[in-house]
């Protein structure tokens, strides 16, 4: 986040809003703080599907959560040790599959409508 400030407050648009009179706060919180948010918003759905895919392979491996707590990964470690339940195994690594989809799309969508440069109609 403070890379993000500095790295706009050295741009063209913040000189012309301080040389015409604008206050440090207005600076900051009307030119500065909406474009550093946007790097940042566009990274967070990314960053959960990390923190989704470790955490279930973690417990595939046995160092995630405990057993009597559920989750992904302890139910395809559970499918796998027991492999007469097919749908043990398929149903949680569809679910997953489908949950990280998901959430790559919904980050997509946040890149695309923060984003109006790489997007536009009028290339």
């Amino acid at each position: 986040m403070r890379g993000e400030f500095l790295r706009e407050k050295s741009k063209d648009y913040v000189s012309a809003a301080v040389s015409m009179g604008a206050s440090d706060t207005q600076v900051m919180f009307k030119h500065i703080l909406p474009n550093a948010l946007t790097p940042v918003i566009t990274f967070a759905p990314f960053a959960i599907m990390g923190y989704i895919g470790t955490l279930n392979m973690l417990d595939l491996l046995g160092y995630g959560l405990q057993p009597p707590a559920a989750s992904w990964g302890e139910i395809v470690k559970q499918a796998i040790v027991d492999t007469s339940q097919w749908h043990m195994l398929v149903i949680p690594i569809a679910a997953m599959t489908l949950t990280l989809f998901m959430i790559s799309f919904i980050g997509e969508a946040v890149r695309e409508a923060f984003d109006p440069k790489v997007y536009s109609r009028l290339r």
